[in-house]
């Protein structure tokens, strides 16, 4: 589980024969085989690290569903260790579990902001809602508006400093997950059910004296 919001940016040396290796600092500081981390906000287990960086394997269903396949050697990528007891949910709740990839139709200047809209699927955009919140690779960011074709969020400078965004352009495949919580939401209403009626007893004190009790 993760939080959305990125430690590092790193930087792809080796991608190829189901492996990606990652050049970082930060997130392998206290790293163990098997740890998690977020790449571009899908959920990588660690494979092997050393001090420059770590090395994940990535299944074809992982590549199918995300971005990774345009990534290529020198491609920055966000990083952000799994959450902890101990950390401070500043983001919002993120599995890592990628729902689907967008493309970036467009960025306008808003004041000190800037407003980028992603197209998406229906499918995505069924559990996309305004001011709701939304991982675009791997980032927590809040929606600022939501049409039938694609959705809208707000960046400030920071972010796209501190993230891979600064070097996205129109056209870029970018990482989708969904709110998890809408996503059960609405699975729980699909699937609710009126309880079943209490079937009729017979047990009454006149029954149970004649059969001895």
């Amino acid at each position: 589980m993760f939080t959305g919001i990125i430690e590092e940016v790193g930087q792809v040396a080796r991608i190829g024969g189901g492996n990606l290796v990652i050049n970082c600092a930060k997130v392998i500081e206290d790293v163990q085989l098997g740890d998690s981390i977020a790449v571009n906000g899908v959920c990588l287990t660690v494979t092997h690290f050393d001090k420059s960086g770590f090395t994940a394997d990535v299944m074809p269903e992982t590549v199918r569903r995300t971005s990774l396949a345009e990534l290529k050697k020198g491609s920055p990528v966000n990083l952000e260790r799994a959450l902890t007891l101990a950390s401070r949910l500043g983001g919002h709740i993120v599995s890592g579990h990628i729902d689907g990839t967008g493309e970036i139709v467009k960025f306008a200047d808003e004041g000190n902001a800037i407003l980028m809209t992603v197209s998406a699927d229906s499918s995505l955009l069924r559990y996309i809602v305004e001011k709701g919140s939304v991982a675009l690779d791997g980032i927590s960011l809040t929606v600022a508006q939501v049409t039938d074709s694609d959705f809208t969020v707000s960046l400030i400078p920071h972010t796209r400093e501190v993230t891979n965004l600064g070097s996205k352009k129109v056209g870029s495949p970018i990482n989708i997950e969904t709110d998890v919580l809408g996503k059960y939401v609405e699975k729980m209403l699909k699937g609710s059910s009126p309880a079943p009626a209490k079937a009729q007893s017979n047990m009454t004190l006149d029954f149970l004296r004649e059969n001895g009790f």
